[in-house]
């Protein structure tokens, strides 16, 4: 039985020479001081399958916010496509790739710290997490239990292993460190 030839969703050949004579047709334009061109049809159409397809990676798939996080993939590529430079690299798909994996990265972070915020404003407001979890008025005991455990298991032990991290790096200055050697030798 002959073995059939993977179908790639973007040719980086095709996607590689696109980006070259999009970033060429850029830099005439502002050597004649003309508005930029923008990016075409079939490149924005790559961009846009490649951070679709890295969201649907094992790492990123469960995350309820992977429309945002497509976004900022496709956001941060559209501003640093023109950085692109052929003799470097020869695979632009592998450029966007890390551009939108990084994107990624950092909108999961961005929610951790805003998840964080919320949490603690809810412990800061005294709301009772019986109160809080009743949905019209209500309440699921069973819904209270495992939302009271999540948040103990998951928000707080992060926030106290973050507030140690923290209070670790402003701990230990240059001088810190400095002294530590000194005294080792």
């Amino acid at each position: 039985m002959a073995k059939v030839a993977p179908i790639h969703y973007v040719n980086n050949k095709e996607f590689t020479q696109a980006i070259i004579e999009h970033n060429q047709s850029v830099k005439e334009a502002i050597a004649k001081d003309k508005t930029p061109p923008r990016v075409t049809e079939y490149i924005g159409e790559c961009i846009y399958k490649i951070a679709t397809r890295l969201s649907t990676r094992p790492n990123f798939i469960n995350y309820t916010y992977r429309d945002e996080m497509i976004c900022d993939g496709i956001e941060n590529t559209l501003q640093y496509i023109n950085n692109f430079n052929p003799e470097k690299s020869a695979n632009a798909f592998a450029y966007v790739t890390q551009i939108c994996y990084y994107a990624f990265l950092r909108r999961i972070q961005k929610e951790k710290k805003q998840s964080k915020i919320k949490q603690k404003q809810i412990e800061n407001a005294g709301v009772d997490f019986a109160t809080y979890a009743t949905i019209d008025g209500v309440e699921d005991p069973a819904f209270v239990n495992s939302a009271v455990e999540w948040m103990k298991e998951n928000m707080l032990s992060e926030d106290t292993a973050y507030d140690t991290r923290k209070a670790k790096k402003e701990k230990k200055g240059k001088l810190d460190k400095f002294v530590d050697e000194d005294s080792n030798s």
